[in-house]
């Protein structure tokens, strides 16, 4: 055997005696394995299968790819937040290089609206959206994940609502004043609609978990947690605003210009008022507030 060969076996005898595993009967097992092979890996047959239409308009299923490729995407995006949020030690370049990789998946998601926004006929849609109801797009968990994992949730609360909550509050009052509460929820009366509480029915004991969970390691946080050097890196600090901005502005709104061409005034599926919780002029969404000017702040979502 050559030097090279010698090596890997000394490789494999160190991995598996580290694990407590006879090499041997790995390197056995070997034998009888079959190679891999691309449908073995990507598994395209079952991730093809899981489009089913619900009506008989041919672009249902562009709306229904669409959104499951931005799931995808957005599973990514946590992929990369959570290696961020379980570092014990975060250095500059490190945290830079996750936040151009969730930029670049949020860029993707921005420029891709028109996809779904020139790729259906209207006619069509108004006849498979009622299918829908009560369904909405609002109902992504995923990206309510993003959302938690992203800032510190006083920047997620209701506008309205931002004085009269702090870090004591507990996390079952601050849930009941989340900004996306407005798509479907009376605060007078505490009345939710369907889409909200199905939503919640599904999710509501996860997001308390996540929401306790990412208090201390979200983005911001871990951001704020770092010693000035890295704070003031010219290079973190544009990835960090480039970030915010990307979601809570230039994805939202084309996402709002889309969902204007197809619905007008009309309400979303869900039956959500989706121009006064989506709009950032409205709510004011902003996951790094101290890296924006005062000019910057107040202007936040004008003009898009």
């Amino acid at each position: 055997m050559s030097a090279e060969r010698d090596e890997i076996l000394n490789r494999i005898d160190a991995k598996y005696q580290a694990i407590n595993q006879n090499p041997d009967v790995h390197l056995e097992g070997l034998v009888w394995a079959n190679p891999i092979t691309y449908w073995d890996y990507i598994l395209p047959e079952a991730l093809l299968g899981l489009q089913i239409q619900r009506t008989t308009q041919p672009d249902e299923m562009v709306f229904i790819m669409y959104h499951q490729i931005n799931e995808l995407l957005f599973k990514m995006i946590l992929w990369e937040i959570d290696q961020v949020s379980n570092a014990e030690t975060v250095e500059a370049a490190f945290f830079t290089e996750k936040l151009k990789r969730v930029s670049r998946y949020f860029d993707m998601l921005s420029s891709s609206f028109s996809i779904m926004g020139d790729g259906m006929e209207l006619e069509q849609y108004m006849k498979f959206r009622n299918t829908l109801t009560p369904a909405s797009g609002f109902q992504s968990a995923q990206f309510r994940l993003i959302e938690f994992s992203s800032t510190e949730l006083i920047n997620l609360i209701d506008y309205r609502f931002r004085a009269t909550i702090d870090r004591d509050t507990p996390y079952e009052h601050a849930f009941e004043h989340l900004y996306w509460q407005a798509a479907g929820k009376d605060h007078k009366t505490g009345r939710k609609n369907t889409l909200l509480t199905n939503f919640e029915r599904k999710y509501k004991t996860e997001f308390l978990r996540k929401m306790e969970g990412y208090n201390t390691t979200n983005l911001w946080t871990k951001f704020k947690q770092l010693p000035e050097h890295i704070k003031s890196d010219v290079e973190l600090v544009n990835a960090m605003r480039h970030y915010d901005y990307t979601v809570n502005v230039t994805w939202v709104m084309a996402h709002y210009h889309a969902a204007g061409k197809y619905l007008g005034n009309a309400a979303a599926t869900g039956g959500s008022d989706w121009q006064k919780y989506m709009h950032p002029k409205y709510q004011r969404r902003i996951f790094f507030p101290e890296l924006w000017s005062e000019e910057e702040l107040k202007n936040w979502g004008e003009g898009v």
